[in-house]
């Protein structure tokens, strides 16, 4: 982020109330001069007054030093310089005291207060000293003169400063204005830009769950089956060549079956793939970019699906299979079939094949019952299997874990309800509802 407002004040923060080092200098500079000049006004004070001369000139450093807190408290100064008015001295000390109180962000009625109180003391003591120059006989004018000079002197150092300080504290302002105005928008371009980012993760976390959901639905149950025809081959191939020809033919066709939708998926995949290009190390990445990729990605994930999946038409072929392999599978529906969403069949198909895979890892052997209800607004499934009897468990078929998880983020994604879990007698069993629409 640039430095701006606040952070850069305190990046160039100068001693005491100064905000810079070089406004410090200029008002110790200002000072001085100030201090020299009413130091030697102070002696013609001193002599007006009948006082010593070293007392006015000590009274006239110590009336001009005071301009050295103009910016801390411009009041102050300006009341110092309206009470050294009667004693002829502080011009430098009026003109930028005034010049401080109008720049600040003092109230204006403060600022005309004051400025009005120094304008009728400078206009007092010139017309003042104009008449006594006049009764003394040092000036020879005319009565008109006394009073437009004291107007045109009160004004002159007056106006200007006051005009000045008002332009340059309405300009300061508005240029702090700016600069909160750009830290804000830089604040809220950086929010954004970590927002597109988590979105844009969190849409490519979504992505790879999706995409290792239908890798595992495709392929474990397929391989699973592969395995088992594999295992039920070795025990009969001496014993009855003609089943181990059979299940060497399911085997092959399995194979086959499993190859074409990975070749499908991953088509899928390399087509998704063609529109991202790797970004070179160290570019940078527009943040209407990254908004538009995340949300992209993001609507992506949330709305596509394959456009070729399974059925619940392939649930007798998918009971079958799993009978092929030696499982005893009891299949039954209520309720008339209807066609449902895409998405909708495709969890149900993947809800009843995971779950016997599950069996074919877990319980082989076990008779299994599948049953399926065609309801007016839903669609439920369940899949329970008795305890295992043993047979088949040669086979040996690993398990990673994701089964279930897989399921019931499917399901769960369509506004469903998944439950899990082993039975009172020793089985396991998973239900699913899905609503139809």
């Amino acid at each position: 982020m640039t430095t701006t407002g606040e952070d850069q004040v305190t990046a160039r923060g100068g001693p005491w109330w100064w905000e810079r080092r070089r406004s410090a200098v200029l008002d110790v500079g200002l000072a001085a001069v100030s201090a020299l000049e009413c130091g030697v006004e102070g002696v013609p004070f001193a002599w007006e007054a009948g006082i010593p001369v070293a007392v006015g000139v000590l009274f006239g450093l110590a009336a001009g030093a005071v301009l050295l807190v103009r910016r801390r408290w411009p009041i102050a100064v300006v009341l110092v310089a309206i009470a050294v008015t009667p004693a002829a001295m502080g011009f430098l000390l009026g003109i930028v005291g005034l010049y401080s109180l109008a720049a600040s962000d003092l109230p204006r009625r403060i600022i005309g207060s004051l400025a009005g109180m120094q304008s009728v003391g400078v206009l007092i003591v010139m017309f003042v000293r104009l008449r006594q120059d006049i009764a003394r006989g040092d000036v020879e004018v005319g009565d008109w003169l006394v009073p437009f000079a004291s107007v045109t002197m009160a004004l002159g150092v007056t106006a200007p400063p006051v005009l000045l300080g008002l332009y340059v504290g309405a300009r300061r302002r508005l240029m702090e204005s700016l600069r909160e105005r750009a830290d804000s928008l830089e604040r809220e371009l950086q929010l954004l830009a970590e927002r597109a980012e988590e979105r844009a993760e969190w849409a490519r976390n979504e992505e790879r769950t999706r995409i290792a959901r239908e890798m595992h639905d495709v392929v474990a149950h397929r391989v699973s089956l592969m395995v088992v025809h594999a295992a039920a081959l070795q025990a009969v191939a001496r014993k009855d060549p003609e089943k181990a020809v059979r299940n060497a033919a399911l085997v092959g066709d399995m194979g086959r079956q499993a190859l074409t939708e990975l070749r499908e998926m991953l088509g899928v995949l390399r087509a998704g793939g063609d529109a991202v290009r790797p970004r070179p190390k160290g570019s940078s990445v527009p943040l209407a970019a990254v908004g538009a990729a995340a949300a992209a990605a993001a609507s992506r994930v949330a709305v596509e699906e394959p456009v070729e999946g399974p059925s619940l038409a392939e649930i007798d072929e998918l009971v079958g299979q799993s009978a092929a392999a030696g499982m005893v599978v009891d299949l039954s529906v209520e309720g008339e079939y209807r066609s449902y969403a895409p998405e909708v069949e495709a969890t149900a198909y993947r809800v009843v094949q995971e779950a016997l895979t599950n069996v074919h890892k877990h319980a082989a052997g076990a008779k299994t019952y599948v049953r399926l209800a065609h309801r007016v607004s839903e669609i439920a499934m369940q899949v329970e299997n008795e305890p295992p009897s043993g047979v088949g468990a040669s086979a040996g078929l690993p398990s990673g874990g994701n089964g279930l998880v897989g399921m019931r983020e499917r399901v769960s994604a369509l506004g469903g309800v998944f439950v899990s879990g082993p039975t009172e007698a020793g089985g396991f069993r998973v239900s699913a509802v899905i609503p139809a629409s």
